[in-house]
């Protein structure tokens, strides 16, 4: 009787897993879509920080230029193994056309990306990147008891300038989305408060500013993150991977499918992101 020993082998090659998982997840995660991608084939990625800049001085003509030098600091951000595993058929992972390879990556994807902005939007994820509620120095803008007009989302935006930051999303909880929704440009009238994107159907704006939504976004409070892209990363490793295993269900005649992409968010300028926030 023959018999035949299986390991893990890769069931799409780099350039598969690129179109499949990568680009997918900074495309279609909320975490791709607001902060800037940034895809790496290193271990880490290093972000530069002035914390103060070189003096300039006024001199006369032929008079010596006194050198001064910046403060540069740095942000490592290393990212974190966010993995999946799933068993199918072994009929399905056989079949080799795009179909087959398009169910396979789409449920994987779905999972990567909500475990991606559940991330971001948690202080703290167990072997996994701290996300926004946990950066130290952040700023707030307070919206009151409730949000009533735009004035805290004008504040934001200003107070991100402030800190050469230009706020290019707001992002929410869709609850606290739908009651932003029902507000109206004034007590006898019935225009919403929020504006529609022509360029996009169906998506709000308040102020020129995109309003996504997140469920990982909390509702205490009602926050409403506003996010600089330029001034916040989300790092990705091109090496990721998908891989199979007939020999762990070898009896039910199935493959066990497993993929690894490493993600990490990275916030060099803190004070450019604001929390907006009710009180009650």
């Amino acid at each position: 009787m023959a018999t035949t020993t299986s390991s893990a082998a890769a069931i799409l090659t780099p350039e598969q897993v690129a179109e499949l998982i990568i680009k997918p997840l900074l495309a279609e995660s909320i975490a791709g879509q607001i902060l800037t991608g940034v895809q790496i084939s290193t271990h880490s990625y290093r972000i530069p920080i002035v914390t103060t800049d070189p003096s300039a001085s006024w001199v006369a003509e032929g008079a010596e230029i006194t050198a001064s030098d910046p403060t540069i600091d740095e942000l490592d951000i290393t990212p974190s193994k966010l993995a999946a595993l799933t068993v199918i058929s072994q009929e399905l992972a056989d079949d080799s056309s795009p179909a087959a390879q398009d169910v396979i990556g789409a449920g994987i994807l779905r999972d990567l990306t909500r475990k991606t902005d559940q991330a971001l939007f948690t202080a703290t994820t167990t072997n996994g990147p701290g996300g926004l509620p946990g950066v130290s120095g952040i700023s707030t803008v307070s919206a009151g008891a409730a949000y009533a007009n735009v004035d805290a989302f004008s504040d934001a935006i200003f107070t991100a300038a402030n800190f050469n930051g230009v706020v290019s999303a707001f992002v929410t909880n869709p609850a606290t989305a739908m009651l932003l929704a029902k507000l109206k440009t004034g007590s006898d009238r019935n225009t919403p408060l929020l504006q529609a994107d022509p360029t996009q159907p169906g998506k709000r704006q308040i102020l020129g500013v995109p309003l996504l939504t997140s469920p990982y976004v909390t509702t205490t409070l009602s926050p409403v993150w506003a996010i600089p892209k330029a001034q916040t990363f989300f790092v990705v490793r091109e090496d990721a991977e998908v891989e199979s295993d007939r020999s762990v269900f070898f009896t039910s005649h199935r493959v066990a499918v497993r993929a690894i992409v490493r993600a990490g968010f990275g916030f060099p300028n803190p004070p450019a992101i604001v929390k907006i926030a009710t009180t009650a």
